[in-house]
């Protein structure tokens, strides 16, 4: 990452030396921009537009963190500047690289080149500008300048990239991130020896390194020094861990400030450093110069883990992350302020990490805060242990916290301290116009009209069309339930493909076959539910509802679009009570060590959430057909008694009358009464989540016993039927579809063929789908209309087209996935949010609805 600005008269060799060293989409040329812009790479009354571009295209490189390479004269001093200011504003270091020539050679070779038309002056002109500024360049503002004498060194000359100093990426852990130390000793060797490490300790007895039997890294998150009562000998431990390899340290303003000061700048000793200053001249000369220097070398920020990882004392935005500049290390030492005093004279923060967005975890400490708290994948250790509080390390990846209790007030605040001096403590200012929890519709909807936003995956990224998101966008905001319960949409599912046999449109080996055909040798066939898709999340407790979701509230029972189910909350509450009684019966809170469970699965009746469906397009279609098609077959039969020849019509009017009947007696049979909560039924299928786990990767068998073994104990549930089917053996696939076959017989909707691992599996051809619905054919009238089954309606019905719907299928449960994981890993609710908003958003994607 960073800007590469080549140097040198016409004719000196720059772009050939660029194309030599760089890869061409690194290179930005004044004279490729010139021919952009007017046809002509020598059109100079074109420069000023070329310029103006070849700038726009440096900016928007070095903010997407890539090196970038200008290929111009860059002889003048006002035209380096320009992009040492775009380099700057990006925060990214600047290089120069000057081939100073002879002016014989430039000529010579500007000579040859037939559409180089300037005279020998221009040539002699640029050269003056070059050598009279040459010896200023490190000035300018480039952190390098290298000069290559003559063409020799030119070809001789090697280019080698490195890495940003605060880029560890290739570090992948495990860390211990431990917050602010400010002197305590004591407490820091007792937090080491709770987290597993072994203190090395000199001739005196002082502890000068520590390392974990597991290979284990510290990270500091700075503020070593100041305020508490042994600054050394914390330096001493953390320079001896961070020289043996054993732990990282990032610089905090108290190593800033120390630093001046052993510098012998002027400084106020103020804030602890008095104390440091005191103790550092016990110290040997020999330890002084040390600390000096260790402290002097500390980097603003590391970036860890692939990129997963920041650590900076004072916390770092996403813009920074990995970048260099004045501002960057300003933030990362001393936060971003307003420029107001509180009432204590303490500086008023910006309060950054209510706004971040970013993939990567951000540590980082600075303002003591009685508890930490992830906020928006940031987390703040600095718990106050100098004034009484605890010192605070996290374990990384596993996101566990371990404390240690100060051995006294060591310091006392200029802001009480809750825990410590007493008082409210002052944990991170919160924005009140943004509250942590607070949605922004910027996390889901892309700023570019004509792009999709993609939502990254375990599985790939899943782009939404911004059309879409603007559909789902009211239905969230004005019909859903509060977003806090929204941890999971339920994924559209595909039927089944076209079946061969003539007379059906789904069969169960279809199924068989798209699953043999992918790889997949073993599946779960589950009964189907004739209901509504119903998520419920049920809380133990208020205590539970409050911590995780929603004060006062028992838990939450929603439709496929985020919607309440019921609009009498008193039916929901009753409902949720029965569960919750259910699941304390059934042992569940204690199994999974939970205190909330989330269900997916159908509420029984149809008729308990589409009465008025039922009402107004079903039985209006029965009721017309009845009334309509006896007046019909009366006047046919007068035709006849006429002499006419009606008999194929009165045929198709009988068939008609029959096909009606069936029809509606599909959709009586999915309804009964109702009142309130007495009558309903939940069939669960999945098992979604619990406090700190995800059950996706669990196989549908499992699914299938936590539903049994709450049905026990719980009325109200209702277990689904299945079978597992081994796909390679025909004995196998025929007694399932016989068993289907039963199923719809008997007036069911058919089943469910799932790979039986439950997980997304991966077949042949990659991605398989998540489950295939076969319907039968008496339900299929319902979908269809009472005559689908007449040969020239079911000729046109087996072009279906599902492709689309397939497709679709398989996005949405990549991101119901996804989005089960974050709320897992407890993750912010804006990420949550992003896939359960992204699964909405594609359900207005065009397809045809009957799939």
């Amino acid at each position: 990452m960073g800007l590469v600005v080549l140097i040198g008269v016409s004719g000196s060799g720059k772009s050939t030396f660029a194309a030599r060293h760089f890869r061409p989409t690194q290179v930005v040329s004044s004279d490729f921009c010139r021919g952009v812009i007017s046809d002509d790479e020598n059109d100079q009354s074109a420069s000023g537009d070329a310029f103006a571009l070849l700038h726009h295209i440096v900016a928007a490189r070095l903010r997407r963190g890539l090196l970038t390479v200008v290929d111009a004269t860059n002889v003048q001093p006002q035209v380096r500047a320009q992009l040492v200011r775009i380099a700057k504003e990006h925060d990214v270091l600047s290089t120069a690289i000057v081939l100073d020539v002879p002016q014989r050679l430039a000529r010579e070779r500007n000579a040859e080149r037939p559409d180089r038309e300037f005279g020998p002056h221009v040539i002699t002109r640029q050269t003056r500008d070059l050598k009279r500024h040459l010896k200023r360049l490190g000035k300018e503002g480039f952190r390098t300048v290298h000069v290559l004498n003559g063409p020799e060194e030119t070809e001789s000359a090697v280019v080698r990239t490195e890495k940003g100093w605060t880029d560890k990426r290739d570090l992948t852990g495990p860390f211990d991130i431990i917050g602010d130390v400010h002197g305590c000793r004591a407490e820091l060797e007792e937090l080491l020896a709770a987290l597993g490490y072994a203190l090395r300790r000199d001739d005196l007895g002082r502890a000068v390194g520590a390392r974990h039997p597991e290979g284990r890294t510290v990270v500091f998150v700075g503020d070593l020094v100041d305020r508490g009562p042994d600054t050394p000998g914390v330096l001493r431990l953390a320079m001896g861990m961070v020289g043996d390899g054993d732990a990282l340290c990032v610089s905090g303003n108290h190593e800033n400030k120390l630093v001046r000061a052993l510098k012998g700048r002027k400084v106020q000793t103020t804030h602890g450093l008095a104390e440091s200053l005191e103790q550092l001249d016990r110290e040997t000369p020999e330890f002084r110069a040390g600390a000096l220097a260790f402290c002097d070398s500390l980097l603003s920020h590391y970036v860890l883990d692939g990129g997963g990882l920041v650590v900076a004392h004072a916390g770092l935005k996403e813009d920074y992350h990995g970048r260099a500049s004045g501002r960057v290390r300003s933030f990362a030492l001393y936060g971003e302020t307003t420029g107001e005093t509180d009432e204590f004279g303490l500086p008023v923060r910006h309060p950054w990490a209510l706004d971040y967005r970013g993939r990567a975890a951000v540590v980082y400490g600075h303002v003591p805060t009685p508890e930490p708290e992830w906020i928006n994948n940031t987390i703040c250790l600095d718990t106050g242990c100098v004034f009484g509080g605890r010192l605070t390390a996290l374990r990384y990846p596993e996101r566990d916290l371990v404390h240690v209790p100060a051995q006294e007030v060591w310091f006392e605040p200029a802001k009480p301290f809750a825990g410590g001096a007493g008082g409210a403590g002052h944990a991170l200012d919160r924005d009140p116009s943004r509250a942590a929890g607070v949605l922004d519709i910027g996390d889901v909807v892309s700023d570019r009209p004509d792009r999709g936003e993609p939502v990254a995956t375990a599985h790939g990224s899943v782009s939404v069309p911004q059309q879409n998101a603007s559909a789902a966008l009211e239905v969230m905001s004005r019909f859903a339930v509060d977003p806090r319960w929204l941890l999971y949409l339920p994924p559209t599912m595909a039927p089944a493909p076209t079946s061969a046999d003539p007379g059906l449109l789904e069969h169960p080996g279809e199924a068989f076959a798209h699953y043999l055909g992918a790889g997949v040798g073993r599946v779960v066939c589950q009964e189907k539910h004739m209901g509504s898709r119903a998520v419920v999340v049920v809380c133990r407790d208020d205590i539970a509802a409050a911590r995780r979701f929603v004060p006062g509230a028992g838990g939450a029972v929603y439709t496929r679009t985020g919607r309440p189910f019921f609009a009498d909350p008193h039916t929901e509450s009753a409902v949720l009570d029965t569960l919750r009684e259910g699941i304390g019966a059934a042992g569940l809170w204690e199994r999974f060590a939970t205190d909330w469970i989330a269900f997916d699965g159908e509420m029984l009746p149809w008729s308990a959430k589409a009465e008025g469906l039922i009402r107004e397009q079903y039985a209006s279609v029965g009721a017309a057909a009845r009334a309509a098609l006896p007046a019909a077959a009366g006047a046919l039969a007068a035709a006849a008694g006429r002499g006419l020849d009606v008999v194929d019509l009165a045929g198709h009017v009988d068939r008609h009358d029959a096909a009606v009947e069936s029809f509606s007696a599909v959709y009586r049979r999915y309804t009964w009464p109702t009142d309130g909560a007495a009558g309903l039924r939940y069939a669960p299928f999945a098992v979604l989540a619990a406090e700190g786990a995800e059950f996706s990767d669990r196989d549908h068998v499992w699914h299938m016993g936590v539903a049994e073994a709450l049905a026990e104990h719980c009325p109200m549930v209702r277990t689904t039927r299945y079978r597992e089917v081994d796909t390679t053996d025909p004995k196998a696939t025929d007694a399932a579809t016989a068993w289907w076959e039963d199923l719809v017989g008997a007036g069911g909707e058919g089943m469910v063929v799932k790979p039986f691992d439950g997980a997304l599996t991966t077949g042949r051809k990659g991605l398989v789908q998540p489950g295939l619905k076969v319907r039968g054919p008496e339900y299929l009238r319902i979908i269809y209309g009472p005559d689908y089954l007449e040969p020239q309606r079911m000729e046109a019905l087996r072009d279906r087209k599902l492709g689309r719907k397939s497709g679709l299928a398989l996005r949405e449960h990549k991101l119901g996935r996804e989005a089960l994981s974050r709320h897992a890993r407890g993750e912010p609710l804006w990420r949550v949010h992003q896939p359960v908003f992204a699964i909405l958003a594609l359900e207005s994607e065009p397809v045809d609805p009957r799939l």
